[in-house]
């Protein structure tokens, strides 16, 4: 069952990316603490920004559900959700929010709705989480949803936190 193009939380409005939303994830993805966390924390291009939304509108043309751009307040914050992993069994939980949105609590309510969404209408088995040890935030907002650390993976060669929350043990 796809996700709707449009839903709502209690603070966030959720929807498909569209084209429109290049020049946010530019900018987006151009600040250095939003990648500060990579194996390589070079700020991606306009290109790779350009071919980043492509994938995600790809995924959901192809899956009927991806990462969704997040709005608070009537503006554009991020992006988040789940994707088919290619690598690891389970689909996989990603979101960047812009750094002016930290601290609200946006990516704990982002995280909730999208793992109700995937255990509910997807009928996933398990959602995992991929977090470098650095990001002690992202990390509690994994550990906060329920997830539990499982292992150490190399990942785009460098070791990252692999975190697993089953069906069986969700919170949502």
């Amino acid at each position: 069952m796809p996700l709707p193009l449009v839903r709502r939380t209690k603070r966030l409005l959720l929807r498909s990316p569209v084209e429109a939303d290049l020049d946010f994830v530019t900018a987006l993805f151009a600040r250095p603490e939003l990648v500060a966390h990579r194996p390589d924390p070079t700020p991606d291009t306009p290109d790779a920004s350009a071919r980043r939304l492509s994938r995600d509108m790809d995924h959901w043309c192809h899956h009927g559900f991806g990462r969704l751009a997040v709005e608070a307040d009537g503006r554009l914050i991020g992006f988040g959700g789940v994707t088919v992993s290619k690598e690891f069994n389970g689909l996989n939980l990603s979101y960047h929010l812009h750094p002016d949105s930290w601290g609200h609590g946006y990516a704990t309510e982002l995280v909730s709705d999208v793992l109700s969404f995937a255990f509910n209408s997807l009928h996933a088995e398990q959602v995992i989480g991929l977090v470098r040890s650095a990001n002690a935030a992202s990390r509690r907002v994994l550990e906060k949803s329920g997830f539990a650390f499982e292992r150490e993976v190399m990942l785009h060669g460098a070791p990252t936190n692999l975190f697993v929350l089953s069906a069986y043990g969700q919170r949502v």
